[in-house]
């Protein structure tokens, strides 16, 4: 080799994570609105005694701590995206905190339920007037919220699917579920629609027991909500879990890989390859080419950046013709 210079060949591994990205803003208003929302209900059920209520506010405490690791995860991913001891970037750090925010929701949601279980056993007086106006207030709070996050269902990010949304992000995995990759984001969207519905199920057993004098029905609809805490507790584990442990990625984002390397002359064939996701829609990929006329590897590269790979890692092998 007769230069020195090796930047042609070198880059580095941030792939934008030092940006300041929408999820964060968003994040850091619904936190504000969710903290005082939860102290007002948490407040509100322990003076009017109705554990529905109580249970919608201890929810979303649940849902503030989960949202302010997910704002610290955005600052430190952010600050430390330029560390070379991370591999791919920070991109991770995003799913680890999504992780423990679930874990955190399901702790949350034994807690709901016994205490839930407990007022069933030994009931107490509700002041029902009191306790579903502030159960209304609760539920206003969260539909502003669900309409500050709602964009993530469909934008991932602020992103048109008809304007250049590549294949990889509009992937569901295997088993269906959506495949993209802001978990902080998801989290926090999911969070405050299952504020939403419990804030639902609360008023529905307030009214219930005001005007048909059924008042087990405000802990039975604690423990629904904590049942409702803990389903999409446990979904967010399964999604972030997958990121965490680089499981393959959906078989239609491998497909739209293999029809990028081989296109239409037949030539090249992809014999090995894995994918996984290194950060909110990223993803890394190695793979082995076999051709008949093989390109040089950032020819192959090119066609991966074009559908979202952010890291490729590519083998090409000349195939003999006498096979």
């Amino acid at each position: 080799m007769h230069s020195n210079d090796l930047s042609p060949w070198q880059h580095d591994h941030v792939f934008g994570q030092d940006r300041v990205r929408p999820g964060e803003r968003r994040t850091r208003l619904v936190i504000a609105l969710t903290a005082v929302t939860m102290g007002v209900e948490i407040s509100g059920g322990v003076a009017f005694g109705s554990m529905a209520l109580l249970a919608d506010g201890l929810h979303m405490a649940s849902h503030v701590a989960a949202l302010a690791i997910s704002a610290a995860a955005y600052v430190y991913a952010r600050r430390n995206a330029h560390d070379g001891r991370f591999s791919f970037g920070t991109g991770k750090v995003n799913a680890l905190a999504g992780y423990t925010g679930a874990v955190l929701l399901a702790l949350f949601a034994l807690v709901m339920a016994g205490e839930s279980v407990a007022r069933l056993l030994q009931p107490v007086a509700i002041a029902f007037d009191q306790a579903i106006l502030v159960a209304v207030a609760g539920l206003l709070v969260n539909a502003v919220s669900v309409l500050i996050l709602g964009g993530y269902g469909h934008s991932h990010g602020d992103h048109d699917h008809d304007e250049g949304h590549s294949p990889l992000t509009a992937a569901h995995d295997d088993d269906g579920h959506p495949h993209d990759g802001d978990h902080n984001l998801h989290s926090a969207y999911l969070h405050v629609l299952a504020d939403a519905l419990t804030s639902v199920l609360a008023i529905g057993a307030l009214l219930t027991g005001k005007y048909f004098g059924l008042g087990w029905m405000d802990p039975a609809m604690g423990i629904v909500g904590a049942m409702l805490v803990a389903r999409w507790s446990l979904g967010l584990v399964r999604d972030t879990s997958r990121v965490l442990l680089d499981h393959q990625a959906p078989a239609a984002m491998r497909e739209a890989i293999r029809d990028a390397v081989e296109g239409t002359a037949c030539t090249d064939r992809v014999v090995d390859l894995h994918v996984w996701a290194i950060g909110p829609e990223l993803y890394a990929a190695a793979l082995s080419v076999v051709s008949d006329t093989p390109m040089p590897p950032e020819q192959y590269q090119r066609r991966l950046l074009q559908i979202g790979v952010a890291h490729a890692t590519i083998e090409v092998h000349q195939c003999p013709h006498d096979v």
